[in-house]
């Protein structure tokens, strides 16, 4: 009895065994993790790439700073714009901030991936990367040293402004301006004969700002400089009329700037050509017309075209420079003489 017992024993043991072999786990919970975004390339905030443009902007052209017109001005510098098939100049001129403690970073092209890309300026409380181009008047290349917030007024640099009038402009200063940057016209960074200027730590965090965009006056401004065929480079060959005007928009208004070289904005055109065109020879300011001229006559000295040197058009003195000499008498030709009175048939009768 003792040895059916034990068999039986074991036999409800191994039976219990098989009967609690536990089932296989279930397999772990899968969750989606997504990777992390990249860290973002170095862009300024609020400042886009309006236009791109397949070949680099001319030199900036050599001009002077008309005066400012009233207190709160603030001058924004002229730079090449593109459009219309080509660049186009815009000039610099003085403008009215959006509001009091705000400065201005101007626009600048900039090269990279093999075009050249215009990041437009903006209004911040501090002025930020412009791609190191010497626009002059206080913009050398890194920040701005024509003037300065004071309070609810802005003060003007006179060491790098030009203020003529300081019965209209109160708020003055001189500060002597140390410019260590390279005196050049190069209007672009980066690429082939560009400036390798990178932003500053400074100018990073300035990018960081609110900034505020261009005014509608600003605006107003490109869109005039857009439809003025004078201000085309291929029509100025760099050299505008135009370069600077004392309000936005105001191109025919007194106090308005020509570049250095550029011909006078009253020149007739040359075959055709936009208004600002460099002049057309001595024939078209009224001398005399081509074909009665000798070909082998002196050309007429550029002081007298007439107009950059004060002397009206049409009355420029001969190619030589003498007056014309008197032309002699013909001898053949005898003097008309009054008729002899018929006195002696008086006589007869």
């Amino acid at each position: 009895m003792a040895s059916v017992a034990l068999v039986l024993s074991a036999a409800a043991l191994l039976g219990g065994c098989v009967v609690r072999v536990a089932a296989p786990p279930p397999p772990p919970r899968v969750v989606y993790m997504a990777p992390p975004a990249p860290a973002p390339a170095y862009t300024e905030a609020a400042v886009d790439v309006d236009v791109h443009a397949t070949e680099a902007p001319p030199p900036l052209p050599v001009y002077e700073q008309p005066p400012p017109p009233d207190d709160g001005y603030l001058w924004t510098p002229g730079y090449w714009a593109w459009g219309g098939g080509g660049y186009y100049w815009v000039p610099g001129t003085w403008v009215q901030p959006p509001r009091v403690g705000l400065l201005w970073t101007p626009g600048y092209w900039g090269f990279v991936g093999g075009v050249y890309g215009f990041h437009v300026g903006y209004w911040g409380p501090h002025v930020g990367f412009y791609g190191g181009v010497n626009y002059g008047f206080g913009y050398g290349g890194v920040g701005f040293a024509g003037g300065r917030w004071v309070g609810n007024s802005f003060a003007y640099n006179r060491s790098v402004t030009n203020v003529t009038n300081v019965t209209v402009i109160h708020n003055t200063y001189n500060e002597t301006v140390v410019n260590n940057t390279t005196v050049n016209r190069v209007s672009f960074n980066g690429g082939a004969g560009g400036t390798a200027a990178v932003p500053t730590a400074q100018e990073r965090a300035v990018a960081a700002e609110v900034h505020v965009p261009p005014t509608p006056m600003q605006h107003q401004h490109v869109q005039q400089a857009a439809n003025n065929p004078a201000l085309q480079a291929k029509a100025n060959f760099g050299h505008p009329a135009i370069a600077a005007t004392p309000r936005p928009g105001a191109f025919n208004a007194p106090g308005v700037i020509g570049a250095h070289g550029a011909a006078p904005m009253n020149a007739p055109p040359m075959n055709g050509a936009a208004h600002g065109a460099p002049p057309m020879n001595a024939a078209a300011h009224g001398a005399a017309p081509v074909n009665t001229v000798a070909h082998n006559a002196a050309p007429v000295p550029q002081a007298a075209m007439g107009h950059p040197q004060g002397q009206p058009g049409g009355t420029q003195p001969p190619a030589s420079g003498k007056p014309p000499a008197a032309k002699p008498a013909n001898p053949n030709k005898a003097a008309k003489q009054p008729a002899p009175e018929k006195h002696g048939e008086k006589e007869k009768q």
